[in-house]
């Protein structure tokens, strides 16, 4: 399937989940994320300080990141969060602090209004949002491009970890040399490693 078809086809899957099928799989997928570290053992996830996450887009009934920001607060790790520039489709990265300020903007995204910049360079840890993946690690977002241009300018061994209600497409037909793949995407049932 072509990038289009796909995110057709995972905004209608994603519609029919209920509020307690999302939080039961949210909840699994923060589970699996906790195991990563023992059945990968060679790449490790939870030793870096710098994780970025994006904020639920309730809307779109996207998963509860919330239960990963609980993991992240507890082990006691430098959590990043974005807002985003829709005249560059660049976004800007901010240390989510106890002061941090969260509005929604006009596409109903979570965004903290201001606070202490961080720079693409810094970030350690990516969790990418997405609609599908194939089994080759590509993704399909929203189709403006932000995650790609984000991803592209942070250093080469940044992880890059999909979360996902659903398993993987066998593979989607138009990649384009600018999609940047995934080191790992998280389901409910676990975690495959490309």
């Amino acid at each position: 399937m072509d990038k289009k078809a796909l995110r057709s086809k995972y905004k209608v899957l994603r519609q029919s989940l209920t509020e307690e099928e999302i939080e039961d799989k949210s909840l699994a997928i923060a589970n699996q994320l906790l195991r990563m570290d023992t059945i990968f053992s060679d790449r490790q996830v939870w030793d870096k300080l710098y994780y970025h996450l994006f904020l639920t887009i309730e809307e779109q009934k996207e998963i509860n990141t919330e239960y990963i920001l609980q993991i992240l607060a507890g082990k006691d790790k430098e959590i990043v969060i974005s807002k985003c520039d829709f005249t560059t489709l660049g976004m800007t990265h901010f240390l989510l602090t106890d002061n941090t300020k969260i509005k929604k903007n006009s596409y109903n995204v979570p965004e903290p209004v201001d606070g202490l910049e961080v720079p693409d360079a810094k970030i350690d840890v990516v969790f990418v949002p997405l609609l599908a993946y194939d089994k080759q690690g590509n993704r399909v977002g929203y189709g403006k491009g932000f995650y790609d241009n984000f991803l592209s300018k942070c250093k080469p061994e940044t992880i890059k970890i999909g979360l996902s209600f659903f398993p993987p497409e066998e593979k989607i037909k138009d990649v384009s040399a600018n999609d940047v793949k995934l080191d790992f995407c998280v389901m409910p049932e676990g975690v495959i490693c490309f």
